[in-house]
């Protein structure tokens, strides 16, 4: 039989602001009171899973979540930048019509080429692939057999989950991650790799 790792990949919970898009990309914002409950509804979702361990960004929206996650199982999260949202530089708390306005040229040029483009003084999703896609492998291999939770964020998620299927990342926007949503990933040693959830509700189970 061949091995099977599975991760619980997460989004982090609602955020203060999102009642505006923007950017928030790798700047810590506030998690709402709705965020924290989310993350108390997938704790108790996840409470009676056989849980080996949890990793998740570095940024506190995901930590908050990750350390409400471990606390039944007894663990202790390991915080990883490699999966911190996609750095958005100086574009990062502007908010998407004020972008429009100001930079009219620059938002065109990203609607046009979503994954080369990239924002004055950040990244791009070819080199947020580059950071996360190791990091995943890294997960897998560390603890093949076992079930994990993964915390991170919208982007972040999207491209894993992309990477999983073989799908390209300019596909990013076919797929929906909500705040506080549940992915199922299943990692088999013979390099397949099967998506069970996406964008789940606490409810769901495969």
């Amino acid at each position: 039989m061949v091995t099977r790792t599975r991760i619980y990949l997460v989004r982090h919970g609602q955020v203060e602001g999102h009642q505006e898009k923007r950017y928030n990309g790798q700047t810590d914002v506030a998690l709402t009171a709705l965020g924290m409950q989310q993350y108390a509804a997938l704790t108790e979702r996840l409470r009676e899973k056989r849980i080996g361990a949890i990793y998740s960004s570095d940024l506190s929206r995901c930590v908050i979540g990750s350390r409400m996650l471990a606390a039944p199982h007894r663990l202790q999260p390991v915080p990883c930048p490699a999966l911190r949202e996609l750095n958005m530089g100086q574009w990062e708390g502007t908010v998407w019509r004020d972008l429009k306005r100001l930079y009219p040229e620059q938002w065109q040029a990203r609607l046009d080429d979503v994954v080369h483009y990239r924002a004055p003084g950040g990244e791009n999703l070819l080199d947020v692939l580059d950071r996360v896609r190791p990091q995943i492998r890294r997960i897998v291999a560390d603890h093949q057999g076992e079930d994990v939770v993964v915390v991170a964020h919208g982007g972040v998620n999207r491209l894993i989950l992309l990477d999983a299927i073989g799908a390209p990342p300019d596909r990013l926007f076919s797929v929906e991650q909500n705040y506080g949503c549940l992915n199922i990933i299943d990692y088999f040693a013979d390099g397949i790799s099967v998506v069970k959830l996406v964008n789940g509700a606490v409810t769901d189970d495969p």
